[in-house]
């Protein structure tokens, strides 16, 4: 496995030079040059803003992150079509409810502890404040007291919230169908209060990552990586699914009831991405940031583009067929990839960058499950191990800076910046898997994780909810 990772980064790091027969001395020299063209960039921003009023800023700053963040709300719509699509009919109404219940409980638990955690007191450490309701301040505000780059406190909480929402989805589609609904919800509950907001703290609010110079624009790592490895946790404490691996270490296919419903499904997180990556910005109070934003947008569209048509690729010549599952989890691979660093890439880069997910999902599907790992999704090799890629895949297209003893201001090299990517995988990884299995050994010794075999057999929808996804098609069918 270790094999195949650094010489997809080795393949990833080519590929980007493939695009322009000079790119690979531009990359030696960005470096370099960014330490000079950051001051320039700075007074651009600057004078920019200045010509716009402060309220004005204002206004679109919080505009930006209630429309952005409304895309990203959406994204759970996307998550519940796709693994709806993606398990089979006797379990769809559980999925539709694990996805709708989780987002409510990931709202309250980042209202009643979460955000503070994340955002309040890092100070360059490793964990904010416990303190219980968020409050938001805005009386300044209020009274006409605008700074440059201000926004609502609330627009700010909601665009946070949303995210921690998604990380939880992740998870409820590789533990899908043979895992209790309220055991799940208990996991969201920690997750969302402590296992995201912990390690959010180390970067976003300013914690120790952060001045490591570590960077993940939008969360490949933060949310995506983090969610796939609280999801491949569950999977190895839950287990598979009643049937899914013969005794001889053979494979049964389990095909999902609902492809149009997942492709559906595919394109809402698609739709949605553009709020993710774009309102990360965090700022529409000036020209540049509007620019910035396109520039966003444009890198997120294609990525995904590159990914989906890579999957594709490499399904044709390797298994002789294109398979759609493939295609949609390349899709969200080449998302996943582009989501740490969307503004630094030319569109060509990209394309590759996202394409090199596509390419790593397609392989990583099949691994998953020769160990016997049993996710329904695909959500461990599209999430985890494409957020991996694409916050390494940083130090390729962007480096961040630091000040030497003598107060000059140096850009890191790629070396060095990957250095500094690798230790926030590393450590960020190791918390959340650790920390994920304590909590899902804790839940599987309290209450249990697995519905009897019987319950499993006859389906969750029946057993959980009492009603069927498509009763006309099923049992139901036969008693009308």
């Amino acid at each position: 496995m270790k094999r195949y990772a650094l010489l997809t980064l080795g393949l990833g790091a080519a590929a980007l030079a493939l695009i322009d027969p000079a790119l690979a001395q531009q990359a030696t020299d960005a470096a370099a040059e960014a330490a000079d063209a950051a001051p320039a960039v700075d007074a651009a921003v600057d004078a920019v803003a200045a010509g716009v009023p402060l309220e004005t800023q204002f206004i679109f700053n919080t505009l930006s992150f209630f429309i952005h963040g409304a895309l990203v709300m959406w994204m759970a719509a996307g998550f519940a079509m796709l693994e709806s699509g993606l398990v089979r009919s006797k379990n769809t109404a559980t999925i539709c409810l694990k996805n709708i219940a989780l987002y409510a409980v990931a709202g309250i638990m980042y209202y009643i502890i979460g955000y503070d955690l994340m955002y309040q007191g890092v100070d360059g450490g490793y964990i904010g404040t416990f303190s219980l309701f968020w409050s938001g301040d805005d009386t300044s505000f209020l009274e006409g007291a605008f700074e440059s780059g201000s926004y609502a406190a609330t627009s700010d909480w909601y665009f946070q919230m949303v995210f921690v929402a998604t990380a939880a989805s992740i998870v409820s589609g590789t533990v899908a169908e043979r895992t209790k609904a309220w055991s799940f919800m208990l996991f969201t509950v920690i997750l969302t209060s402590f296992i995201y907001p912990i390690t959010g703290s180390w970067q976003w609010g300013g914690g120790w990552l952060s001045e490591m110079g570590f960077s993940d624009f939008a969360g490949s790592t933060l949310v995506h990586s983090v969610g796939g490895w609280a999801a491949l946790a569950g999977a190895i404490v839950v287990g598979a699914r009643k049937g899914k691996f013969n005794a001889d270490g053979s494979i049964n296919p389990m095909p999902g009831s609902n492809l149009p419903l997942a492709t559906l499904g595919t394109f809402i997180l698609w739709l949605g991405w553009f709020g993710f990556n774009g309102g990360s910005q965090l700022a529409l109070g000036s020209a540049a940031d509007a620019i910035a934003i396109a520039n966003i947008y444009a890198n997120t569209n294609m990525a995904a583009a590159g990914g989906v048509v890579a999957a594709m690729i490499v399904c044709q010549l390797f298994y002789g067929k294109i398979d759609l599952t493939m295609a949609l989890n390349g899709a969200i691979a080449g998302l996943v990839s582009i989501t740490a660093a969307p503004d630094s890439p030319t569109i060509g880069q990209a394309i590759l960058i996202g394409g090199v997910g596509g390419i790593l999902v397609v392989f990583a599907v099949p691994l998953i499950d020769k160990l016997k790992i049993d996710d329904v999704v695909g959500a461990i090799s599209a999430h985890l191990v494409c957020g991996i890629w694409g916050t390494l895949a940083v130090s390729l297209t962007y480096q961040t800076e630091y000040e030497t003893e003598a107060g000059e201001t140096i850009a890191r090299t790629m070396g060095e910046q990957f250095a500094v990517q690798a230790t926030g995988v590393v450590s960020i990884g190791a918390f959340t898997l650790i920390a994920s299995f304590i909590v899902w050994f804790v839940i599987k010794a309290i209450f249990g994780v697995r519905p009897a075999e019987e319950d499993e057999e006859l389906g969750l929808d029946k057993v959980e909810l009492g009603l069927e996804a498509y009763p006309e098609f099923g049992q139901g069918s036969q008693r009308v």
